[in-house]
């Protein structure tokens, strides 16, 4: 059980960063373009928010697969191939979460405006230190709530896991996975153990994304 917890953690804590480093610069793109296809990669990146768990998972465990041109290409580069590996359960958890990290952060990027971006400008702040100095201190509790939810998202997850990683204990195994395990082998208190205490993580988790939109909305107003 302490296995699958820290387990989770571990890929949820890493999922997290990855999907700031990535989602950061997909919402700033997303809010600030003109271009009319936007909307198209904004799709795209949403599809997590539709398709079942169980279907990406599959796409991705075909896509990593070592029969596929993309999986081959990165055991030429890593060494080794994705599906039921622990770095594989990163790619996929990224992928699946990632629209849960961008949305937020889209939403805050758009709710300043153009203001203080010009305001900025005014003051000969080139581009990259608008970003950094004015838009990122603005959209901090997007960015706060876009972590939280990837972060709850990922602790969560099943599917996609399940389907990318499969069930190793020690290695792809983590707790969603566990309390299948546990409820299949009639292990009734375990698993009552782990899903009470991810039904608390997840209120805790909704009750931080309310209090940061109300200071979101404070702060507008």
């Amino acid at each position: 059980m302490a296995e699958a917890v820290f387990l989770t953690l571990k890929l949820a804590v890493l999922t997290t960063f990855f999907l700031l480093v990535v989602g950061i610069p997909i919402a700033w793109w997303l809010a600030r373009s003109k271009a009319w296809w936007k909307e198209a990669v904004g799709a795209i990146v949403s599809l997590p928010l539709v398709l079942p768990p169980t279907v990406l998972g599959f796409y991705l465990l075909l896509a990593f697969s070592p029969q596929s041109t993309l999986g081959q290409a990165l055991k030429s580069v890593i060494g080794f191939t994705l599906p039921f590996t622990f770095a594989g359960l990163v790619v996929g958890s990224v992928i699946y979460s990632l629209p849960f990290a961008v949305q937020p952060i889209r939403n805050a990027f758009e709710a300043f405006g153009e203001e203080p971006l010009e305001a900025a400008a005014t003051l000969r702040a080139g581009p990259l230190d608008r970003f950094f100095t004015v838009a990122l201190p603005l959209a901090r509790p997007g960015i706060l709530t876009g972590a939280i939810l990837g972060f709850a998202h990922t602790v969560g997850e099943f599917g996609v896991v399940l389907m990318i990683g499969g069930n190793i204990p020690g290695k792809t195994k983590v707790l969603s996975v566990a309390i299948y395990d546990y409820v299949e082998t009639l292990e009734w208190g375990k698993a009552h153990i782990l899903a009470g205490s991810m039904v608390v993580f997840s209120f805790i988790v909704i009750l931080s994304m309310m209090l940061i939109e109300k200071r979101l909305r404070n702060r507008l107003s």
